[in-house]
């Protein structure tokens, strides 16, 4: 008799192992894989903030984060060679539910709704001094508005000074939110 099946033949979370539990409730409710990884000294794809469900350590450089629907991250990509750095990507991103519109994102499966998307030193350095101001205010910045990482995209987009995240403004979001 297989260990992991109930005296009835049913699986039950609680009598599966971590990854097996989380393929059972990705039949509820599908879960977001973001693909993280690291090779010193030239790469590294890394989360700056979101917490994830689980964690899935594929090698000693690969793992997958698995993130509940709804949940908040935002992923850094670095890469260098022997004269520096080449390349800085952040993207701030919300894990869909089934009815949501996703957007492709490689490495992310099935996908995810993007909030911002920035490249470029400048441009990064920009969102993480932000990040760090928000951090300061006592917020987790995956607790922030959506709105607040759009409007920060589009504020890059046009060139345009970028807006603070205020306590007021999470207050704010946190009562309209509780309305809907």
């Amino acid at each position: 008799m297989n260990r992991f099946v109930s005296p009835a033949g049913a699986a039950t979370a609680a009598s599966l192992p971590p990854s097996a539990a989380l393929a059972l409730h990705a039949n509820r409710a599908p879960l977001t894989r973001v693909a993280l990884a690291t090779i010193e000294p030239h790469f590294n794809l890394y989360l700056r903030f979101g917490e994830p469900a689980h964690t899935l350590r594929l090698d000693r450089w690969r793992r997958w984060a698995v993130f509940l629907p709804g949940a908040v991250l935002c992923r850094i990509r670095w890469q260098a060679n022997d004269y520096g750095t080449v390349r800085w990507q952040l993207m701030v991103m919300q894990a869909c539910t089934p009815l949501d519109a996703a957007q492709r994102i490689p490495g992310v499966q099935p996908g995810a709704r993007l909030l911002l998307h920035v490249e470029g030193h400048h441009s990064v350095r920009s969102v993480l001094q932000r990040m760090d101001a928000i951090e300061l205010l006592g917020i987790a910045p995956a607790a922030v508005s959506p709105a607040y990482w759009r409007t920060l995209a589009n504020r890059l987009a046009a060139r345009q000074p970028l807006p603070d995240y205020t306590a007021e403004r999470h207050a704010a979001w946190l009562v309209g939110r509780s309305f809907s």
